[in-house]
């Protein structure tokens, strides 16, 4: 559980995600970010409390929604947003984009624009690590309307056989792209109902609350770890942004945007740590590195070198060539 200064430490984080990405969005306005975003804004205590519950030789699976688990696990935004802008020392090397931000030194194997792709993946991982005899964990986060994939429902099912220890945890912030997911599945908590199924525990946490998702993740990544296999964590949150930047979400009701930006992680964060006898003034101080950190990161993310074409093979084959696929 944490404590006022771990609470402090999530605060920090999830501001310099919401910061990340809202120069994400200015980046993008002003035709610095090639191709499209899918914007986290809104979901940072999901990616936060999981990681702090975490060890750092744990695996993380996102999709392409997926900056604010890159930047928990370890990204800096200046690699982030370097990589948006398609520069030299972005994480990737400008080969990856939005929506495929990977750091394998830390953890983070991925962003997965295919939906469901990278259950079967946490799954492998999670074989792996039973395989070479360690406790390591693996961790899917998807989206509700993955729920409705096939992968999903082969990932739970070839889990709760082996009893791997993976979770998989799904950020329900309401949507499918633009349909509710509500209107298309015959149960209330999509991911969190379906567990039972498979003979898994299926629960449902208030995704907006860091110190309840790290309480969560850390609960049943200990039960996973002791070989009990794996579980769903059901993560309720909302998206602040439509689906993409092609998307202005007019589709999503006045009153459920207004009740839902009320119950803004970082407000909710604000609440406990002044509940939690820690003064405003040092609450500010956290804000103000985390401005400091994303202008900062900005800057030097414009400043840096576009790619060199000679690299555009360079990592995407094991052996530094493509001969061996004919």
């Amino acid at each position: 559980m944490m404590d006022a200064a771990g609470l402090l430490t999530a605060y920090e984080r999830m501001a310099v995600i919401r910061r990340t990405e809202k120069a994400a969005h200015d980046l993008f306005l002003q035709g610095l970010v090639k191709g499209t975003t899918h914007l986290a804004a809104g979901q940072e205590a999901v990616a936060v409390g999981a990681s702090a519950a975490l060890r750092p030789d744990d695996y993380v699976f996102a999709t392409y929604r997926g900056h604010h688990h890159a930047l928990a696990r370890g990204a800096t935004p200046q690699e982030c947003l370097a990589e948006l802008m398609s520069r030299a020392t972005g994480l990737c090397k400008a080969k990856g984009g939005s929506m495929h931000l990977t750091k394998a030194a830390t953890g983070m194997l991925g962003s997965y624009a295919i939906v469901g792709s990278h259950l079967p993946m946490a799954v492998g991982a999670a074989w792996s690590a039973r395989l070479r005899g360690t406790d390591q964990l693996a961790v899917a986060f998807f989206g509700d309307g993955a729920t409705n994939i096939g992968a999903f429902h082969e990932s739970l099912n070839l889990a709760a056989v082996w009893k791997l220890p993976v979770l998989f945890v799904c950020e329900n912030n309401l949507y499918m792209e633009y349909t509710p997911i509500a209107d298309v599945t015959a149960v209330p908590r999509p991911a969190a109902d379906r567990a039972p199924a498979y003979g898994i525990p299926g629960e449902v946490v208030d995704g907006n609350d860091v110190m309840a998702v790290e309480e969560a993740v850390e609960r049943l990544a200990r039960r996973a770890r002791g070989g009990d296999g794996p579980a769903v964590l059901e993560a309720a949150t909302y998206r602040h942004f439509g689906h993409s930047r092609a998307d202005p979400a007019a589709y999503r009701p006045a009153e459920e945007v207004e009740r839902w930006l009320a119950h803004d992680p970082l407000d909710l964060a604000r609440g406990r740590l002044a509940e939690l006898g820690v003064a405003e003034a040092t609450v500010a101080e956290a804000d103000d590195r985390a401005r400091a950190v994303v202008e900062r990161a900005v800057e030097a993310a414009k400043a840096a070198p576009p790619p060199e074409p000679r690299e555009a093979l360079a990592d995407v084959w094991a052996d530094g060539g493509a001969a061996w696929r004919t």
